[in-house]
């Protein structure tokens, strides 16, 4: 059985001969750790991005194939930009608790975090910012597909593992841009600005989607929303169903014209009271799902076939090392068994997890899920 067969497979709720064996990722900080108590990276990787240490460090410990293109994120998704368009040159313009500061080139201010910024200006304020946005939603603006597309294309209709286009998100990437206070006062006082913003998007995406899937078969879409914290969403399940949930449908729809049934949500933080409007908009795949505040079991009673998981494995355990591993592992064991469920740490490994116990959890998952090779 092949990698691409594996997931899908798993995905369907059908036999399986092992769950794929994918991780999220890894924290600068983790790698930096890891190097000190004998990760040995090429040389090439020392200066790399992120993004690229990630995909060094995956294919060091030789997790199942993803890695074509480079993604963060588990599972590769197509070379095509279907967000804001081009980017604009940054510029540094000071210096924060040892931080750069940097000026994003459309509009904002912010200090660069842990895959993410804060943000000291946003650079989405009122309707007239959004005009100087929407030329950047294009879809035939130059450089969104490869100028080799077809080749990419070719390659991709070959490969033996699952690969997937990347969608995009209509409440985390305006939250970015504007703020959580900004973004949250415009869903009562300018609820006609919110849902052209999220149409443009839409509009995007569709065009980008039939261009895309015209020339690749691909296997799942790719979403990001970040809308959730421990506590549960930023924003009403009220304002949730009625701006996001028709739009997600309008886009899985056109997905599922293409075959494309498997749409992965990446949200941290409770999704709990989101899922039901996710699902109904066709959106059926929960990641990275934290153990510290989601329950798998009840998402499985609740919703049974029609919610697939991906995650789940506290990371707490990871810290601990050995017998929490060990008992970790055997929580989600009837989850693993019932299949729909790719294990998985519940977010990128954070520095505080050692080489030695990442190796031991990868010991014993591989194990666990099956993996001999």
């Amino acid at each position: 059985m092949n990698h691409k067969q594996r997931f899908l497979r798993t995905l369907q709720y059908r036999e399986v001969d092992r769950a794929p064996d994918y991780e999220f990722g890894f924290w600068a900080e983790t790698i930096e750790r890891w190097c000190t108590e004998g990760l040995s990276l090429k040389k090439m990787y020392s200066e790399a991005s992120l993004i690229q240490r990630n995909v060094a460090v995956k294919r060091y410990f030789g997790f199942d194939p993803s890695d074509q293109f480079g993604s963060y994120l588990p599972l590769e998704t197509l070379p095509v930009r279907s967000g804001f368009w081009p980017t604009l040159p940054l510029r540094i313009i000071g210096e924060r608790e040892e931080r750069p500061v940097l000026d994003d080139g459309i509009g904002g201010i912010y200090v660069p975090i842990y895959l993410g910024a804060y943000y000291l200006r946003y650079p989405l304020k009122n309707r007239e910012d959004w005009e100087k946005f929407k030329p950047f939603f294009h879809a035939d603006t130059p450089g969104r597909f490869p100028l080799n597309w077809d080749e990419v294309a070719e390659r991709c209709n070959k490969l033996n593992y699952p690969v997937g286009i990347q969608v995009g998100s209509l409440y985390g990437w305006l939250r970015n841009w504007m703020g959580v206070e900004k973004i949250s006062i415009a869903f009562y006082r300018d609820p006609d600005w919110i849902a052209e913003m999220m149409d443009t998007l839409v509009d995007l995406w569709i065009k980008i989607i039939r261009r895309a899937l015209q020339s690749v078969k691909v296997d799942f879409s790719e979403w990001w929303e970040d809308m959730c914290y421990k506590k549960g969403p930023m924003i009403s399940v009220h304002h949730f169903e009625e701006f996001m949930v028709p739009r997600y449908k309008k886009v899985t729809d056109l997905l599922k014209q293409y075959g494309v049934t498997i749409n992965i949500l990446d949200c941290d933080g409770d999704v709990s009271l989101l899922i039901p409007g996710w699902l109904k908009g066709g959106i059926n795949c929960m990641f990275p799902l934290e153990a510290s505040c989601n329950d798998l079991y009840r998402y499985r009673e609740e919703f049974g076939n029609n919610i697939l998981l991906m995650g789940g494995v506290n990371k707490i355990a990871l810290m601990k090392g050995g017998i929490a591993i060990d008992r970790e592992l055997e929580r989600l064991t009837p989850l693993l068994q019932q299949g729909g469920y790719i294990p998985m740490v519940d977010h990128a490994i954070p520095p505080e997890v050692s080489l030695e116990n990442f190796k031991y959890y990868l010991k014993r998952k591989r194990e666990w899920i099956g993996r001999t090779d």
